[in-house]
């Protein structure tokens, strides 16, 4: 593997001023891109795995509430979104071959870190779709001393009477070549540009929509739309597989907001009562974005973060 720069766009990030970005190829020759920010004081690395349809400049104000920690940061664009390959011709389709591939870039982002030589230790903040992908890390061995989850996908929240319909649709799409198609319900817009900041699932914070928003405005290529009924399928798969294997021996605190509507929060509850190092912390009033709720949520967080992270150098 060989590191290459690749865009970063600062204007947007509204990070530290050291952000950068490279490319590096995985082991299956897909190419994703790997960003990452310096601290002053350096206690570590969070390597930050990042949601469905997210990308790098998304966590630009995470990783500057970070550097004034003591943290510097590493994220990563992953394959079929952001600024990452594309692996099927509508980019707007959320899209994996198969969600073991994404363990490929979580190698790929290590490699990445080490050649970069961000400081030691790593630890691990897996938002959404990335706290799935994070959990299957931990599992294997992801060498962090301790990961922190926030609404986590390790359940989607769906009606109990949608469920066997969900499987029956995705596994037929699959069988008849129409995986690829946006699943029913979902918009063929980024989510950002297509709903208003009333009723969103997102933030209460309209300033945070607002940096969301331009983003995607000024810099469309990185922005997907619903995901595929294929990646229905195999996140759904990825998720029951999960389940039915016991949590890694690592300390861990989940974040779920009292008012999610994405994620399942049985399936996160479930999880972390079986978390012999674990804690689940609920946030009054929270939507899915903790991390990106109003000043009050979460500047609270990521004090409690930075402290554990601390707590476990």
């Amino acid at each position: 593997m060989e590191l290459h720069p690749a865009p970063f766009y600062h204007d947007v990030a509204d990070g530290p001023k050291s952000g950068a970005a490279h490319w590096v190829e995985t082991s299956d020759g897909v190419r994703i891109r790997i960003g990452h920010w310096r601290a002053e004081e350096e206690k570590g690395t969070i390597l930050l795995f990042p949601g469905r349809t997210e990308y790098i400049e998304k966590y630009g104000r995470t990783a500057q509430s970070f550097a004034d920690r003591g943290y510097a940061m590493l994220a990563v664009d992953w394959r079929g979104q952001g600024l990452a390959d594309r692996l099927i011709p509508d980019r707007l389709s959320g899209y994996v071959g198969s969600f073991d591939d994404y363990q490929q870039d979580v190698a790929a982002t290590l490699f990445a870190a080490d050649a970069l030589d961000v400081p030691k230790p790593y630890y691990l903040i897996g938002h959404s779709m990335g706290g799935a992908i994070g959990l299957r890390g931990a599992m294997s061995g992801l060498p962090v001393k301790a990961a922190v989850f926030s609404a986590p996908m390790w359940g989607i929240l769906m009606a109990a009477l949608m469920k066997p319909t969900a499987w029956a649709l995705s596994w037929a799409s699959k069988k008849a070549g129409m995986g690829h198609k946006i699943a029913p319900g979902t918009t063929v817009e980024t989510y950002v540009l297509a709903e208003p900041f009333e009723g969103n699932t997102l933030t209460h914070d309209p300033d945070m929509y607002v940096y969301m928003q331009e983003q995607m405005r000024r810099y469309p290529d990185m922005a997907l739309a619903g995901p595929s009924m294929h990646w229905l399928h195999e996140a759904m798969r990825d998720m029951k597989e999960l389940a039915a294997q016991p949590a890694p021996d690592l300390p861990c605190l989940t974040f779920l907001g009292e008012q999610e509507r994405i994620v399942d929060p049985k399936a996160i509850v479930t999880r972390m009562e079986s978390w012999p190092r674990g804690e689940l912390v609920m946030i009054p009033g929270a939507e899915h974005e903790v991390l990106m709720e109003l000043p009050e949520m979460r500047e609270p967080i990521h004090d409690q973060i930075a402290a554990f992270f601390d707590a476990h150098r």
